[in-house]
């Protein structure tokens, strides 16, 4: 796990050690046990890399890695968690190797069988490799974009890196905000993150699941993943469904404990967490021949909210004790709110519908502690369906209802675009001047996936969560706040045998009269406490933006509006905007729903005053 970067001039130009040196500099935070740069022969092409040392802490796990003869060149962000079975395959057919680390596995790998190793890795990744004898670079990002990258191109420059606000430093990259994309995040926070587009003009993202190669100046993206294309024939016993679902996040679990460096996990209280608490448990006490795991992993971190209505403190404790953990409260109070506000903001480096400080401070405290690896329970929502709440039945299934009709006939999305703006506007939500809708800008390309004629209206809803909109800006969100302290995050819901496994489950295994996660709820059976297993309380892990924005954070937010700034006020009805703002101030009536619809337009406003995104 690193923060990666490097340029090229194909021009035949030589890279400039000061810009590669600055561009390392913007990524310290990913990681801080080391750095690296290298540079080719001919001088037009260089990496940069910084160490999170977890597979291998020694100097022989050091990044850039060459191969022994020096023709292939690797930085790489991520952890491949089948590394020991894959250098096993590898041995076999002749490779050597002098490290016990991930990244030597996957040079090897790619001598061995280009890029058709892809689909043999089990990890995440976002990842370069540079052919020194053809002067060819290949990128490569993994099937669900749990890594980032990003890059660049200017003439016959070229620059990536793990995040926007590194690749900015770069001289060549023309860091100027895209209003479009700001439009387009401020009216559907969460439709960018799947895209190529970024708040900078000039700064792409490599899609998830795709690869690039960038040859004499030319650059070919392409996407090597595509997950309807790998789904698997399932039977119809939902006791055979439960011990599949069981043994598979059993495994997954199991190769995300191999670990040089203490493990633990954050833990909300909630299902997804306290399940993964359970089984980290159940694999540590069957351990027998397990290889590499992680000897320290006893430490769960709670964020706990004293006197709000999203505080779950009482039910992470009760999880962390079935699993024999300890817990370490990190209590956010209403003061929190302005806690390091702007650090925060930084390290998000994008705009969301919350202020993510309650997990921020938690993947601080584990540093703080010297917890490096945090096991999360991220991606179930998306795969299962967690998001219908107490007394919202008729909003989830008309939401699935509407997800279905815009599969079958995509023409149906402009109507829907249409309306929601409506609806947004008539409720003092949505103060854009665009009245552009979604169906203009670029989709993801899982948007076209061929799914199985017969899925009902709920998977094809999580089919998009998962690839499309909620999961990828959750992903971009808890990678920049967790390396923004030197901390790891693993998904074990995210172990693409179990995906492509329970996306092939029918509707009635994860929504099952009116139970969420139902395949997960029975196959979790006596891992986690029966009263946070059969809950179907969703809370989310969220900072209590309502009792902020109506207290502390209310003179904050006036003086952020207090200067114009040309390129908000160009997208936004900024007048109508403040005077929303005032009514719900001097009202205290933020809510959940006002607090998060209204939050991005807060945060574009800071984003672009703190001189981000160009002047």
């Amino acid at each position: 796990m690193c923060g990666i970067g490097g340029i090229i001039d194909s021009s035949g130009a030589a890279v400039s050690r000061a810009n590669l040196q600055a561009l390392g500099n913007a990524l310290a935070h990913r990681g801080p046990d080391g750095e690296g740069m290298w540079i080719s022969d001919n001088k037009t092409t260089g990496f940069v890399h910084r160490r999170l040392a977890i597979l291998d802490t020694s100097a022989r796990g050091r990044q850039p890695m060459l191969t022994a003869d020096a023709r292939y060149v690797a930085v790489f962000n991520g952890e491949i968690y089948n590394f020991l079975e894959l250098r096993s395959d590898l041995e076999r057919l002749g490779h050597r190797f002098v490290s016990d680390s991930d990244t030597e596995v996957i040079l090897a790998a790619w001598r061995e069988w280009g890029d058709a190793m892809l689909p043999k890795l089990n990890g995440m990744w976002a990842l370069a490799i540079h052919d020194t004898l053809r002067d060819e670079l290949f990128l490569s990002r993994d099937r669900f974009g749990i890594k980032p990258l990003l890059y660049a191109v200017s003439g016959q420059q070229f620059a990536f890196a793990s995040e926007v606000r590194a690749i900015a430093k770069v001289p060549f990259v023309k860091a100027l905000f895209d209003s479009e994309t700001g439009i387009q995040i401020l009216r559907a926070p969460f439709s960018v993150e799947g895209t190529d587009r970024t708040l900078i003009k000039d700064v792409k993202r490599l899609p998830a699941g795709h690869n690039a190669t960038i040859r004499h100046g030319s650059v070919k993206v392409s996407r090597w993943w595509c997950t309807s294309d790998h789904l698997v024939e399932v039977s119809r016993s939902m006791t055979e469904w439960q011990a599949e679902f069981r043994q598979r996040l059993i495994e997954s679990v199991q190769l995300r404990l191999r670990s040089d460096v203490p493990v633990g996990t954050s833990l909300s209280g909630g299902f997804d967490s306290s399940t993964i608490a359970g089984v980290i448990a159940h694999v540590a006490s069957t351990r027998g021949a397990h290889q590499r795991e992680a000897k320290d992993w006893r430490r769960a971190f709670v964020a706990s909210f004293p006197g709000e209505t999203n505080d779950e403190t009482p039910q992470a404790r009760e999880a962390a004790l079935f699993a024999g953990v300890e817990p370490h409260l990190i209590c956010l109070q209403r003061n929190n709110a302005f806690d390091q506000i702007d650090h925060v903001l930084e390290d998000l480096d994008d705009i969301y519908i919350g202020l993510p400080t309650a997990p921020w401070l938690v993947y601080k405290e584990m540093r703080r502690q010297g917890v490096i690896v945090s096991l999360d329970g991220h991606g179930a929502d998306e795969l299962m369906g967690g998001y219908r709440q107490q007394g919202h039945a008729l909003n989830f299934w008309l939401r699935n209802a509407l997800a279905g009709v815009i599969d079958k006939w995509p023409a149906a999305e402009a109507a829907s675009n249409a309306s929601r703006s409506f609806w947004l506007r008539a409720r003092g939500l949505d103060f854009t001047r665009s009245r552009r809708f979604a169906e203009e800008f670029p989709r993801p390309a899982a948007t076209a996936d061929s799914l199985p004629g017969n899925w009902a209206a709920l998977n094809r809803r999580l089919y998009r969560m998962f690839h499309c909109d909620v999961l990828p800006t959750i992903l971009r969100n808890f990678d920049r706040i967790s390396m923004a302290h030197g901390v790891e995050i693993r998904m074990p819901f995210m172990d693409w045998r179990l995906v492509t496994y329970t996306m092939s489950l029918p509707a009635a295994a994860k929504d099952n009269g009116g139970v969420t996660k139902f395949i997960a709820r029975q196959a979790m059976k006596g891992f986690l406490p029966e009263s946070i297993r059969l809950s179907a309380q969703k809370t989310g892990f969220n900072s209590p933006m309502p009792s902020w924005l109506n207290g502390p954070l209310q003179q904050w937010v006036a003086a952020l509006f207090s200067a114009p700034d040309p390129r908000f006020d160009e997208i936004v009805h900024t007048a109508a905007l403040r005077q929303r703002i005032n009514v719900l101030n001097s009202r205290h009536g933020w809510t959940w729903e006002s607090a998060s619809r209204l939050w991005p337009y807060i945060n574009l406003k800071w984003y672009l005053a703190r001189g981000l995104g160009g002047t």
